[in-house]
This record gives structure tokens, C-alpha cells and sequence, in this order.
């Protein structure tokens, strides 16, 4: 990934808390596929782990991107941490199963990576005043949408986590939609639906029109 001159946080610091049983692998599967449907190449930043009396601890960190255009790319880091975790085996339709148990931690901050100044050949001080005038006056369309499709990225692998979490739950054999765990996150991640309606089913045209609130 090459280096960029200016970088945007679009999303900042968002939290997915989970406390109970789980499967790391199961975690890993579903970031890899999400990651993978979304265009991104995937990155590894770190990788540790810990043991403790009171359970294990890990701590993942990854950081995959898409190359939007040659002057924009998307990141997104994603920290991942398992905390006390313990094996235990739960009875599951009468067939016992292997699981972790512990807390989960999931930390997104996207990155909208830009190299404005190589592409249109701007003097330092015209690329300077552009980004004050893009961050606290107004802001051109172009970079508007690439914050578009970044939150949305990031919202549909939050969303792809938590219906994962949400699965082991078991209440009462509920079956957690796609669709309903994504508009929820919708409100989480202060991000507001456009005038046109997009088909209910479509979780990826949900995000299609929309854009993050100021």
C-alpha cells in the first residue's frame, strides 16, 4: 500500500462487547469472509497471546484495505480481544459441543487514505487550505461519498461479528436476522437512510445512499 499524504478518521473508536461462550475460529471465518465480500485486502498488524490464571487473553489487530481509485484507499482497523477465556462444553439439540467462554472486544477505526496532492500536482499551501476548507466548511461530494462507502463497509462488518455473537445465544432457538442487526447498527453508527427506499432484503443497498452525520 503506498504512502498517503492526507487521512481522514471516519469512524472512530467503535465498540462491539461480548461476554460468553464463542469460537475464536468461527470469529476469524466470519472477518475473513466479510473482509473478503467487501474487496479488501487483508493485512495482519499483530498478533498476540497471553496466559493467565484467570484464562487466556489475545490480541489480534488487522488492518485491511481497498484501493478505491489510484488517489484513494480504505482502512479499516479492526483489534480484536479475547479476554479470560476458558474451554468449556455446552449441551447444544442434545449434541454436546466444544466452546470458548470468556469477553469478546471488537474495535473498529476506519481511515479514508487519500493523495489529493500527488494527483491533481497541488502546492503545499493550495493542498493545505483545500483541507481546511474540506473539513470545516464544506465538503466536496467526492470525498462525502468515499466516507459513504467507507462507513458503510465498516457497518456491514460490525453487523457480520454481532449476528455471529448473537447466534450463540440460543434464546429460546431465535434466529438473529442479517437484516435487523444492520439497521440496528445503523443507529450505533449515527449513520441516516437517504429519501430513496432500498429493497428490505438488500443488506448491502441499505448502505447504498446513505451518508454518516455530521
Amino acid at each position: 500500500m503506498q504512502l498517503h499524504h492526507e487521512k481522514d478518521l471516519v469512524v472512530n473508536n467503535k465498540e462491539l462487547l461480548y461476554k460468553g461462550i464463542f469460537r475464536s475460529d468461527d470469529v476469524f471465518r466470519v472477518v475473513n469472509q466479510a473482509i473478503k465480500h467487501k474487496g479488501y485486502t487483508k493485512r495482519e498488524k499483530r498478533n498476540e497471546e497471553l496466559v493467565a490464571e484467570a484464562g487466556t487473553q489475545s490480541y489480534i489487530e488487522l488492518r485491511p484495505f481497498k484501493e478505491v481509485t489510484s488517489y484513494v484507499t480504505f482502512m479499516i482497523k479492526i483489534k480484536i480481544i479475547f479476554d479470560k477465556v476458558t474451554e468449556t462444553t455446552e449441551e447444544i439439540d442434545g449434541i454436546k459441543r466444544k466452546f470458548q467462554n470468556g469477553d469478546v472486544k471488537v474495535v473498529f477505526d476506519s481511515w479514508l487514505l487519500g493523495d489529493y496532492q500527488s494527483r491533481w500536482g497541488m502546492q503545499p499551501w493550495v493542498f493545505f487550505v483545500k483541507g481546511l476548507i474540506n473539513k470545516y466548511v464544506y465538503t466536496f461530494p467526492t470525498e462525502s461519498g468515499f466516507k459513504s462507502q467507507l462507513s458503510g463497509d465498516t457497518v456491514y462488518l460490525y453487523a457480520q461479528i454481532k449476528k455471529l455473537l448473537d447466534s450463540y445465544k440460543f434464546e429460546s432457538g431465535k434466529v438473529v436476522q442479517e437484516k435487523d442487526v444492520i439497521e440496528q447498527i445503523a443507529e450505533e453508527f449515527g449513520v441516516r437512510e437517504s429519501e430513496e427506499k432500498n429493497k428490505p432484503n438488500n443488506a448491502d443497498g441499505i448502505w447504498k445512499d446513505w451518508q454518516p452525520k455530521d
